[in-house]
């Protein structure tokens, strides 16, 4: 067998897998996708995906079946979608947490920068300070003063070391110099139910997640973290306006997938997301659960996962966040 035949081939075997591998991607998705949520139900991802993923799955005429794994600050979930098959049958519905927190405190196989194709940061997640309805601050400014006059006494909850919760107070308590403690829960949503509770005495969370809690009267929302009031809560301040200027905290709700997805598949699902946020049903349940609107492209949400990373890298070196 000569040189030339063997060259000759290579070529013909190449051309059959593009075309087979063309011929799978024009006929994409024939099958449901399978979608993982490394984070509790109920948690603010979990809920905006839902509402964004059925009305993906009308638009791409399969549907998305999602599958929560909570637990291990979402490293087990993240693994599941980082080592699947690159064919655009698992993607994985994320925060910010779990692509730029835990990847920065806990040993991670996967790498949040290399082992993911980004598809769209779809909104960012508002955030507020919540407590119990009975709770005897009424204001930022009253749960600062208590916990200037009593060190260590105030505790918060949030969903595990290095979680969004976890990083916005340590943020939130570094700028205004009191000494809080952090009790972690399994969870977002465990950590929001704990705050009605009673047993902690305040929480970061992101509106997603206690949007139902707030309504029903089982939690207080004292203030927002956004830089102007939320139309869904115009008497709510801001934490700005309580006295902590220029404090400002979300988190994302993101679509990944595997790395090796081809972009094809990665442009047809970026594609179907933004058809989706051009539903006006679609885009008011999101905004109601407090979540902005954003659809960026894949390479603008790579960017912006890189300097993210880098940011939260900082804030938990700086604030000595480590493993629990």
């Amino acid at each position: 067998m000569n040189a030339r035949f063997l060259t000759r081939l290579l070529t013909l075997a190449c051309m059959a897998g593009a075309a087979l591998s063309a011929v799978a991607q024009g006929d994409y998705p024939n099958k449901p996708i399978r979608t993982i949520i490394p984070l509790a139900a109920g948690s603010a991802v979990d809920n905006g995906a839902r509402v964004l993923l059925q009305r993906m799955g009308t638009d791409l005429g399969q549907s998305f079946v999602l599958e929560n794994i909570p637990g291990s600050a979402g490293l087990i979930g993240a693994e599941r979608v980082a080592k699947a098959a690159p064919d655009g049958y698992t993607v994985g519905g994320f925060n910010d947490s779990v692509l730029t927190m835990v990847p920065n405190i806990y040993k991670a196989n996967w790498d949040p920068l290399t082992d993911f194709a980004p598809i769209s940061l779809v909104g960012t997640i508002e955030w507020g300070l919540v407590v119990k309805p009975d709770s005897p601050y009424q204001t930022v400014a009253d749960f600062i003063k208590d916990a200037k006059a009593n060190p260590g006494k105030l505790n918060y909850g949030s969903g595990g070391s290095g979680s969004p919760q976890h990083l916005a107070m340590a943020i939130f308590a570094q700028r205004t110099g009191i000494n809080l403690t952090h009790v972690p829960y399994k969870g977002a949503t465990p950590a929001a139910v704990a705050t009605a509770a009673g047993e902690v005495d305040a929480a970061f969370q992101g509106l997603g997640t206690v949007t139902s809690l707030i309504a029903a009267g089982k939690l207080r929302l004292l203030a927002v973290s956004t830089p102007q009031r939320l139309p869904q809560y115009p008497n709510v301040p801001t934490v700005s306006e309580s006295g902590l200027s220029d404090f400002f905290f979300n988190s994302w709700l993101a679509l990944v997938a595997p790395k090796g997805t081809p972009a094809p598949i990665i442009d047809r699902l970026y594609s179907s997301m933004r058809r989706s946020l051009d539903d006006a049903e679609t885009r008011k349940q999101l905004v109601g659960l407090g979540i902005t609107i954003r659809g960026s492209t894949p390479s603008e949400f790579g960017s912006a996962l890189k300097d993210q990373y880098a940011l939260y890298r900082k804030v938990i070196q700086d604030n000595n966040i480590k493993a629990d």
